[in-house]
This record gives structure tokens, sequence and C-alpha cells, in this order.
């Protein structure tokens, strides 16, 4: 009785997928009947082919460019919540349909930069090697950005601050800086990285002459201490040469 009902099972399963078949073919039948022609030929024929696929791939163009912006929208939110590696994961997906947009190679440099500093030697092994290379990356993507647009001010300052803090090229980051305080003038955090950059470069004057800019732009009472602070370190370093 048993292997009576495993036979009725095996013929019904394979009614099943044979059936399947037909329908996919009918789908296909169904569909070409709906454009209207199979095979257009004649120049009407043809003429309304056109049309009907040039809004299909209208369609589609919308679809991908909409799935592009959620991808976007997806790494933000990834980003509010310090999810940074989910964040980039969604920016790699939103750059395939958006690769030229520098907002997205900007958020690529600020997760790869927070995800640096994240990467933990937890296996003692002495390799700083994924570190290193989410410095590269986030490198990269603020240098995109740039190259996308020049006066891009976020990426100019993100850009700088890797090269004086986390990668020690601090000569790198001075005429970032420098152009950067030519577009916004009161950018008060840029100053303090430059003055910085000047004083690792040994630029000792220019550094004190950042410092007085510091003082004389910020109505900020921390802001203010810590200037009046490194300016004098600025002070005691040049003196002692």
């Amino acid at each position: 009785m048993k292997k009576n009902r495993m036979v009725c099972f095996s013929i019904f399963f394979i009614i099943i997928l044979n059936s399947c078949g037909v329908n996919q073919n009918y789908i296909k039948k169904i569909q070409s009947m709906e454009e209207g022609v199979s095979s257009p030929t004649t120049i009407d024929e043809l003429t309304s082919a056109i049309t009907k696929y040039e809004r299909r791939v209208e369609d589609i163009m919308l679809a991908q460019q909409s799935v592009g912006i959620w991808y976007k929208i997806l790494a933000t939110r990834y980003i509010d919540k310090q999810m940074y590696g989910e964040a980039l994961a969604a920016l790699q997906k939103a750059i395939m349909y958006y690769p030229a947009n520098q907002n997205l190679y900007y958020y690529v440099g600020v997760c790869a930069g927070y995800m640096a500093k994240a990467e933990l030697d937890f296996s003692a092994t002495g390799s700083s090697a994924k570190k290193q290379n989410y410095l590269k990356l986030s490198e990269s993507g603020y240098l995109r950005a740039i190259e996308l647009e020049p006066n891009y001010a976020r990426s100019l300052y993100g850009l700088a601050v890797l090269y004086v803090f986390d990668l020690d090229e601090s000569n790198k980051a001075i005429p970032l800086l420098e152009k950067l305080l030519t577009i916004e003038k009161r950018h008060v955090d840029a100053m303090f990285v430059l003055a910085r950059a000047y004083y690792v470069d040994y630029q000792f004057e220019k550094a004190v002459e950042i410092y007085d800019l510091i003082l004389s732009t910020t109505g900020d009472s921390q802001k203010t201490a810590d200037a009046q602070m490194n300016k004098k370190i600025v002070l005691d370093a040049q003196y002692a040469q």
C-alpha cells in the first residue's frame, strides 16, 4: 500500500514539473500578445515595438535610480547607528548605480576611517594589514570625492584629518587645509588641524599665525583656551631651536 502511494506521489510530482514548463511558455506567449507582435517586421510593427520597449527601458532606469537612492539612504541610516561596516557595504552597492556621486565617496572615507580605528589585533598577530587597508580605502574615498568636486569642503577636511592623525603625512594635509580655508574662512576646526600640521612640519611661525587667527575668530571659551595652550607649546618649541 505504501509503495503504491509513493508511486502515485512521484507521478503527481512529475506532472507538476511538466505543467510548470507549460505555464512558463504560456506566460511568454501572453507577454508577446500584450506587446502586439513577437517578431516585428513592418515599419508600423517596428515603430510600435520600439515605443513599447522604450517605455520598458524607462521603467527599468527609474527602478535602478530608486534602488541606488535607497542604498544611499540605507547607508546613512547605518551611519546614524554607528554601524560603519554595514554602511560601507550599502555604499558599495549605491556606487554601482551612481559612480560619479561625490557624496557617496565622502561617506566611504568617513566609514572606512571609523572601521580602521575599530580594527584591533584580537589575535595578537602583530599585523595591522586590515587597519591599513581601511585607511587606504578612506583615503581613496576622499580623493575620489575631491576629484569629482574639487571644492568639496567636507572631503578636504576629512582627508586632511586622516593625513595628520592617522597616516602621519601632515605635509599632504597642508595644501588641502589652506584651500579649505579659502572656501570656509571661519572653519575653526580646520584651523586647528592646519596649525597642528604646520607644527609637525616644523613650520612654527605659520602655526603661531594660525593660532592667532583662531583666537581672533572663535568665541568659544574652550577653543580659545586650547589655542592659547597650543600656541605656547609651539613658541616653546620655536625658542628651543
